[in-house]
């Protein structure tokens, strides 16, 4: 099992800016693919960002790119994601989540994570 907590979520005003964490513990693997998806209120849950075990292969989402970027310390078991110059449409619950099947690239579908966080909030004002 995986536990994972995500932490750094709160109120901005649009244009701010929030760095998200997310901590892993339990059975890790620093070869497993982190994720962060993001769910507003009568949404589906969508992917954001995602970020290959060695850190090379980042991806996003085209409604976040230029603005959010997913990093990782593997030494600490943690991802990050930086969200800059933020929207009033980024207001959601953002769960991290971990895939840990080997891909040649990392997934934006849901249904390849293992195990996901219970989110942190994020609300964007006006």
């Amino acid at each position: 099992q995986v536990q994972l907590a995500e932490s750094g979520g709160g109120v901005v005003q649009a244009g701010g800016s929030l760095r998200l964490s997310c901590a892993a513990s339990g059975r890790t693997r620093g070869t497993d693919t982190m994720g962060w998806f993001r769910q507003a209120p009568g949404k589906e849950r969508e992917f954001v960002a995602a970020i290959a075990w060695s850190g090379g292969s980042t991806y996003y989402a085209d409604s976040v790119k230029g603005r959010f970027t997913i990093s990782r310390d593997n030494a600490k078991n943690t991802v990050y994601l930086q969200m800059n110059s933020l929207k009033p449409e980024d207001t959601a619950d953002y769960y991290c989540a971990t895939d840990r099947t080997t891909r040649i690239r990392p997934s934006v579908l849901r249904a390849a994570y293992d195990y996901w966080g219970q989110g942190t909030q994020v609300t964007v004002s006006s």
